[in-house]
């Protein structure tokens, strides 16, 4: 797949290139709860694109600013704040968007160039240097003149056949990295809705105390069969069939309450000295709070050589400060400093420990919200928080049940590191024609 590239102007290959409005002709009060939905910085992130998060405005407004609507298969740009964002509309429910003050967006013409090509182009460190040389950092950063510049956007152009091609490469291993978000998706959405189910709603015992009171003389083992047929019977008869009043709520028959320290095993985090730091990789992960959190597992940035306090594999890894909250799982052991906790529960389940600490949401945002400056939780505080105290026959009911979807999630989880990590070794070579489509074609059918 030979031939010339060549350098061009993004005003050459564009169909049309525009901005979001004026802040004056968009504000939040404008918002509905639902209609076309607006483009914002947010919904810049992922591989391509996040389909998420959306604000809306209602279609009238969306046709009085229709210069700024984008479609699928715009790239739009971050033109303040966030600059270096680059994302590209991608097909689904919605045939319309609006941009944001902040962005602008190109509409590529498509006999002339891929946009698909043109957004990794941006992506890659050619395309990110090209924007960065138009950006004031004076304040907030931002793009000077943004559509001029936008339109002076120089772009590095291989013949369209290897562009689809190169595409479709990155659009292949980004493909399976979204698959892989939305089966993990699915998966920790189903492992919550159990957890609500039988710690929060009470499902089981309120089933099995309706079919008690149509029954009064079945044994334990007959109403949990009535009561709960979706459940091992085995798991059924772990449930009694009365609530009774606690100072928490009604509570099923036998629980207790109880408080975290009491049921966890806490860890506070500790920050070491700062040179003990570094980004190649020497000593353990360090993780510090949301800015080291993902998905369900924290990104390696930082390491450190001398940690002070650890985490180890499968503990639950929680942000103590600024924002309280914020919930991962430690995929290894690791050093954790004063932003972050680490916590088992005392039988040792990591499923029922990060679900749990998932549905203490509202509690941490308490926390969150006391704060002066900044929101933080200390050990007495951590420790103190009331909790409904569940058999421990139960947890383990529950982690046994669960680990399987946590299993499926962390292989997820770890394929899509490797896949990104392949993504990104190769965006730059081949945007850059430094390796040929057929040089990684069979490369990428052996991983994908």
């Amino acid at each position: 797949m030979g031939g010339e590239w060549r350098k061009v102007r993004v005003e050459d290959i564009a169909e049309k290139i525009a901005s979001g409005p004026f802040g004056s002709n968009l504000r939040e009060k404008e918002y509905t709860d639902g209609g076309v939905p607006v483009i914002r910085g947010n919904n810049l992130t992922g591989p391509r694109f996040n389909n998420r998060d959306y604000v809306y405005v209602s279609e009238q407004k969306a046709d009085q600013l229709r210069a700024s609507l984008a479609y699928p298969f715009d790239i739009v740009f971050a033109a303040r704040g966030t600059v270096g964002a680059v994302g590209i509309v991608t097909k689904c429910r919605f045939s319309r968007f609006l941009l944001s003050s902040n962005l602008v967006k190109v509409t590529v013409d498509q006999a002339k160039a891929d946009p698909h090509f043109v957004f990794y182009y941006f992506r890659s460190a050619d395309g990110q240097n090209e924007i960065l040389a138009h950006v004031n950092t004076t304040g907030v950063p931002k793009i000077e003149r943004a559509l001029e510049s936008l339109r002076r956007f120089r772009i590095n152009l291989p013949p369209l056949p290897e562009q689809r091609a190169i595409a479709h490469i990155l659009g292949t291993l980004d493909d399976k990295i979204e698959l892989n978000r939305r089966m993990s998706q699915t998966l920790e959405e189903m492992a919550r809705a159990i957890f609500k189910s039988w710690f929060v709603d009470f499902d089981p015992v309120r089933a099995k105390a309706a079919v008690r009171r149509e029954h009064p003389d079945w044994t334990n083992a007959q109403v949990s069969r009535a009561a709960c047929p979706n459940l091992k019977p085995e798991i059924a008869e772990l449930f009694p069939d009365r609530l009774v009043d606690s100072e928490l709520g009604e509570i099923p028959e036998g629980w207790k309450i109880g408080c975290i320290g009491n049921e966890f095993n806490i860890t506070m985090g500790q920050s070491p000295p700062g040179n003990t730091y570094n980004e190649v990789g020497e000593g353990l992960p360090f993780y510090q709070g949301r800015t080291d959190f993902g998905f369900r597992f924290p990104m390696r940035r930082v390491y450190c050589t001398a940690p002070t306090r650890l985490a180890k594999k499968g503990d639950t890894l929680i942000s103590v400060r600024a924002p309280v909250g914020d919930i991962n799982i430690a995929a290894e052991d690791c050093a954790i400093g004063r932003g972050v906790a680490a916590a088992r529960h005392k039988t040792g389940s990591r499923s029922y420990t990060y679900q749990f600490m998932h549905a203490k949401a509202d509690v941490f945002a308490c926390f969150e919200a006391e704060g002066t400056v900044f929101g933080s939780i200390g050990k007495k505080d951590f420790n103190m928080i009331r909790c409904l105290v569940p058999p421990k026959i139960v947890v383990t009911a529950f982690d046994r049940l669960i680990v399987q979807l946590d299993d499926r999630i962390s292989i997820n989880e770890h394929q899509s590191y490797n896949l990104a990590a392949l993504r990104d070794e190769l965006l730059p070579k081949l945007i850059s024609g430094e390796i040929r489509v057929k040089d990684v074609e069979r490369l990428l059918e052996r991983t994908t």
